[in-house]
């Protein structure tokens, strides 16, 4: 790894607007995950009666958790947009158009009809403002990432860039929280309010976003002439292993998720094991512990390097599938607490943790947005229809098709780990922290003069220095 690689991680000390970028881009990472993930917990446990009824609890389930898999079906298609305009256009344009268009369809969802209102023409609907939840979702994550991370220091990229991956736990934990509320609203109030609720957030959101600069080195791209002409093309032609291994890594921890946590809510509630608040209120406590833990897994990496997390977080997983169900099959709500925290806060959380600045260390910062964004919405396919085959899987084999799965999941993941490079070993270390000192050393004797162009001079002058 080459000083001159380095560099296009961004100023070496990162930009005065660091931390406000990445409590920005955070801030639309937990709307937008409360748009989503509440479609989740409303499709386990209100969809199939409201929007698929006359059929017995499996089916009702499985056609609420198919509806739930188009909208992660649609999300690689956003990734691909979203990745190509973030690479042209810069990486701001795509976070405030992925936040508008998915406020308005989650805002849509709270006011469909029914089945019992309109009769089929509810379903089509529901799976239309889907899609458009999918396309946004799925443009959103690049944008995100790359803005903090690009303008965040060298030495700290695990840092930042997990302060955005943890607004993803802030999100889940509130559309848990809404839905425990609301679930005591009756009727079909008790899914409408959520997601009706949800335009406030986008309206501060927006707000937020607006004022966030633009990535420093989507800038130092573009005035360098270095944009490419099609760089989601460019990236599958020059990328291609690393999509491939970023898909790989990324179904350890959203499939996984979708087995431990959207299926899971579905299973204690179908088995008699927990009712509707109690498993609201496990998720509840689980999504908070993973907030800290995020940020305290993310920061982790910066200390050992992206690879050892993600290893040893996969060869953890691939051991739990069996006692995840195990616990919860007790029926005793502090075990069922207690798996949902494990399932979420390590399984999970540990791997978006390392994901934040791993995926954009794999590629070129020309193909950066698009690369990252393919690698980490393609995997959504795959976990999106999950729910849907877990259940498959538990109608033919019980608990144990479940568990297996999620085991099988992570194995993946480990795979992939042990065959996806280091970026930020001991080697990525000692040459950022010497470019780190000679940059101090050099700055304490040249002249500084101040500018309003701020973060592009901010590269070129450390390139001068390094």
């Amino acid at each position: 790894m080459s000083t001159e690689t380095l560099r296009m991680r961004g100023p070496v000390h990162g930009t005065k607007d660091a931390k406000r970028v990445a409590i920005g881009s955070s801030v639309g990472a937990v709307i937008e995950t409360y748009d989503f993930i509440g479609f989740g917990t409303a499709a386990a446990l209100y969809f199939g009666t409201a929007f698929f009824p006359g059929a017995d609890p499996v089916t009702g389930t499985l056609a609420a958790f198919a509806t739930l898999g188009v909208g992660f079906a649609a999300r690689p298609l956003g990734g691909v947009l979203g990745g190509h305009l973030g690479d042209k256009l810069g990486r701001k344009p795509v976070l405030v158009a992925s936040l508008i268009a998915m406020g308005l369809a989650t805002f849509a969802i709270g006011l469909l009809p029914t089945y019992s209102q309109v009769g089929l023409i509810a379903p089509v609907l529901l799976v239309l403002v889907r899609i458009v939840q999918g396309l946004a979702f799925g443009a959103e994550w690049g944008g995100a990432i790359l803005m903090s991370y690009e303008h965040a220091p060298w030495k700290s990229k695990g840092k930042y860039t997990g302060i955005v991956q943890a607004g993803f736990p802030v999100g889940l934990l509130l559309a848990n929280l809404v839905f425990l509320f609301s679930v005591h609203l009756g009727g079909d109030w008790a899914w409408r309010v959520p997601f009706l609720a949800s335009i406030v957030l986008v309206m501060v959101g927006l707000v937020i976003r607006s004022k966030v600069p633009e990535s420093p080195v989507f800038e130092d791209v573009k005035n360098e002439g270095e944009i490419v002409k099609s760089p989601v093309l460019d990236s599958i032609k020059y990328d291609w292993r690393n999509i491939l291994r970023g898909i790989a890594l990324r179904v350890a921890e959203t499939a996984g998720y979708a087995v431990s946590i959207t299926y899971m809510i579905s299973y204690l509630h179908n088995e008699g094991l927990a009712g509707k608040s109690e498993t609201l209120v496990a998720l509840c406590i689980a999504s908070a512990i993973g907030i800290f833990a995020t940020m305290a897994w993310a920061r982790l990496t910066d200390r050992i390097g992206r690879r050892p997390l993600y290893i040893a977080s996969c060869a953890f997983a691939a051991l739990f599938g069996a006692p995840m169900f195990l616990l919860v099959n007790t029926g005793l709500f502090i075990l069922i607490i207690a798996t949902i925290v494990i399932s979420y806060a390590v399984c999970q959380n540990s791997l978006a943790g390392a994901q934040g600045a791993w995926f954009p260390e794999l590629f070129d910062a020309a193909r950066r947005s698009s690369g990252a964004s393919l690698a980490y919405q393609i995997s959504a396919m795959v976990s999106g229809f999950t729910p849907f085959v877990t259940t498959l899987l538990f109608v033919s084999f019980g608990w144990w098709g479940p568990a297996l799965l999620f085991s099988t999941y992570a194995l993946i993941g480990l795979w992939a780990a042990l065959i996806t490079k280091e970026t930020w070993g001991p080697t990525e270390r000692r040459l950022a922290h010497e470019a780190l000192a000679s940059a101090d050393s050099k700055s304490a004797c040249a002249p500084t003069t101040t500018t309003n162009t701020g973060t592009t001079n901010t590269i070129r002058k450390e390139k001068e220095l390094l």
